[in-house]
């Protein structure tokens, strides 16, 4: 198996049962500021390799590619606000760079999942019972939204015109260990451990669905096990939660007052609610989440983060120094 993005959060908690289910696994990552080789730590069989490289690296994808009969492609650019700032590093990654395992994986015949997100479908109203489904249209509404629904709709459009074999998964908003700290639920939770005060865009209402990272990935392995080549699925979790709600359970779990954060001007483009129908990965493959309680996957993560502090510090530094920069 290759695994793209196997350094960054979703993926680094993906590669170690990858590793006990494939045998050999071979993860390719930039490391940029998102991955890091610590997350892979403790993944020790020889069986694994590690690469650094980029998946815009055609030649590299092609080589890598070649050696597998599976590829599980987490690589992607994926923070909104950074994707408004500078659009050029999302284009080359979450486009050129998909484009490029997809020609690898049609010239090699070689098995490909395409890990997505929710964010293509735009923005649902609050307060209404309505989800995306599988056949939602798309409506992206940032620069980073719109390069990973173009991935998508490539994904598609080689499945149908070249006969890959192909599944595609859209997931809600994740959460757990190794997220960087630039995301919301772990900038909160370290912003409290070092003393500040989180911040909170406009007034919080915008509504996400949050999924804990290991229930994401016990999906991912079902559909690459049993999934329909050439089908989509859903992944999320059914727990909704205001950004204010989040925030505030945070400060409980911390055993602080669920008012001490601050309220700070809203982003563009900040789409409103997004909520997943994940029915079929239910009824056709039986998955179920483990953190069906979203306060107690957050716990976890809170004691993650609690005990792994030289983890995430110097992050944390240099993420709020950009922010109070304004880039």
């Amino acid at each position: 198996m290759l695994v793209t993005g196997g350094a960054g959060f979703i993926g680094a908690n993906f590669v170690p049962g990858a590793v006990a289910a494939y045998g050999r696994v071979t993860v390719l990552d930039a490391l940029t500021y998102a991955g890091d080789r610590r997350n892979l730590a403790a993944v020790s069989s020889s069986d694994f390799e590690f690469v650094e490289g980029d998946i815009a690296d055609a030649a590299l994808v092609d080589k890598l590619v070649g050696q597998s009969d599976i590829v599980v492609h987490f690589a992607a650019e994926s923070h909104v606000d950074n994707s408004i700032g500078d659009p050029a590093p999302f284009i080359r990654t979450n486009v050129v760079g998909t484009f490029n395992i997809l020609e690898a994986v049609r010239r090699h015949d070689v098995r490909l999942h395409h890990i997505s997100t929710d964010e293509v479908f735009g923005a649902l109203p609050l307060d209404t019972g309505t989800r995306f489904t599988e056949s939602t249209r798309y409506d992206p509404s940032s620069p980073y939204s719109a390069t990973k629904a173009s991935s998508d709709h490539l994904v598609r459009a080689w499945t149908r015109s070249y006969g890959i074999a192909a599944t595609i998964s859209n997931c809600a908003n994740n959460y757990g260990p190794y997220q960087h700290v630039e995301k919301l639920i772990p900038r909160h939770i370290t912003s409290v451990l070092t003393g500040s005060r989180p911040k909170v865009y406009g007034t919080g209402a915008n509504v996400r669905e949050w999924t804990h990272v290991d229930d994401h990935n016990a999906a991912v392995q079902l559909i690459l096990d049993s999934g329909r080549l050439g089908d989509t699925y859903l992944i999320g979790s059914g727990q909704e939660r205001s950004n204010k709600q989040v925030t505030q359970a945070i400060l409980r779990l911390l055993d602080r007052s669920p008012d001490a954060y601050d309220q700070v001007a809203d982003r563009p483009g900040h789409d409103l609610r997004y909520a997943t129908d994940s029915t079929k990965l239910r009824t056709e493959l039986g998955w179920t989440p483990q953190y069906e309680d979203f306060e107690s996957g957050l716990a976890q993560t809170i004691t993650w983060y609690r005990d792994n502090a030289v983890w995430w510090h110097e992050a944390k530094r240099t993420t709020e120094a950009r922010y109070a920069a304004g880039t």
